[in-house]
């Protein structure tokens, strides 16, 4: 399958359930059906997650809502390359990778075809669907890229062939790791992050390189961890998840400056620009910039 076919499939903007897998802070079980809830009321269709994301609670809180809508109507997107098992600590402790949850499990890699699909079944589980439309190995560049394209990319595109799932892809911060998978396996998809932003464009040769060989990029951290995501930036914002740089800072504002003097703000620019690149299918935020999108349906 051609990662051609998936653009306009996917709808513009996409929800991406990092946020209510608690990323960062807690959030009750209703704000968070409330918060899915609301992006299939303002048109989202694709939805976004992984096992990564609160140890599984972001998958169990977004398949309680999509299970009651009807399975033709939506994509759902989760990831490979990290099991969840039993942690010997369990409510003792809070999660050590960003994420406002007990450490009831830790995340062990895994690229072998028996984890692979082993996640793959315990995402359904987690999501109560029979189904997910999309599967990204996820950060393989973290762990050995070499073991993702020479052992979980073949592995995703049997997968695929046996219509366990209709699209394959990764997901990384990485270009460079995004392009070396991209030559070596027949992927659908790229879930990039941050690479394709207003702020910067390193990624723009890895794009230029998907239109050539037809896969379709899904653009995340489009606001470079919420240092473009407000109209005016604060001092304390962030950048690449750690405590923007003062420079950052600065051209950040000189950027909403400019987005002013245009009479846009700066989260509009930001979002508008990150769809720009041919090879941009889609772009998927959290659910905070979710809310101020609200008004624009995907096309």
């Amino acid at each position: 399958m051609s990662g051609t076919s998936w653009d306009g499939a996917l709808g513009k903007l996409g929800f991406g359930a990092a946020g209510i897998g608690n990323l960062y802070r807690a959030m009750p079980d209703a704000q968070a059906a409330a918060t899915v809830k609301a992006a299939w009321d303002s048109g989202v269709r694709y939805f976004d997650t992984a096992p990564h994301y609160g140890l599984g609670l972001s998958e169990r809180r977004l398949g309680a809502v999509l299970r009651e809508m009807p399975r033709s109507e939506f994509t759902v997107s989760t990831k490979v390359g990290r099991l969840l098992v039993p942690n010997a600590v369990g409510f003792s402790a809070k999660d050590d990778e960003g994420f406002d949850v007990a450490a009831t499990s830790k995340r062990q890699w895994d690229f072998s075809e028996a984890g692979i699909r082993r996640s793959i079944e315990e995402s359904l589980e987690r999501l109560g669907l029979d189904h997910v439309d999309i599967a990204y190995l996820h950060d393989p560049d973290v762990h050995n890229l070499a073991k993702g394209i020479g052992e979980a990319l073949p592995v995703l595109e049997k997968l695929r062939a046996d219509g366990v799932v209709k699209a394959i892809g990764v997901g990384t911060n990485s270009a460079e790791a995004a392009l070396e998978c991209v030559e070596a396996a027949d992927l659908d998809l790229v879930m990039l992050a941050g690479r394709y932003t207003l702020l910067e464009q390193p990624g723009v040769p890895f794009l230029d390189r998907c239109v050539a060989r037809g896969t379709g990029v899904v653009n995340v951290g489009v606001f470079n961890s919420g240092l473009l995501a407000r109209p005016d930036v604060p001092e304390d914002s962030h950048y690449n998840y750690a405590r923007a740089p003062r420079a950052l800072v600065e051209r950040a504002r000189a950027l909403a400056g400019v987005c002013r003097g245009f009479g846009v703000e700066l989260p509009t620019a930001a979002l508008q620009f990150s769809l720009r690149h041919p090879a941009v299918v889609n772009v998927t935020v959290g659910p905070a910039v979710r809310r101020k999108c609200q008004p624009t349906r995907p096309g």
